[in-house]
């Protein structure tokens, strides 16, 4: 989880580096990629009971809406290009 939630920043800031909105759109498909990976190991950790239902809650929302953001941001690029 540490490895797919810290990746979600650094594909984000790496798209905001973009030289070409191609290349800014398919960097924040990665990133949308692995914020889906993130909120599966959040359920995973769950199952686990590695996480208690109030932690889960506050990672799990967190996480849907960072899904919420990018899913919109590469809809939006997706339709200038």
């Amino acid at each position: 989880m540490l490895q797919s939630g810290t990746a979600i920043g650094a594909n984000v800031r790496k798209a905001n580096q973009a030289e070409s909105k191609t290349e800014f759109t398919h960097k924040m498909c990665l990133g949308l990629e692995e914020a889906a990976e993130t909120e599966y190991w959040l359920e995973l950790l769950r199952e686990a009971e590695f996480l208690e239902q109030k932690e889960f809650e506050s990672l799990h929302g967190d996480c849907e809406e960072l899904l919420k953001l990018l899913t919109s941001i590469v809809k939006s690029s997706r339709q200038q290009t």
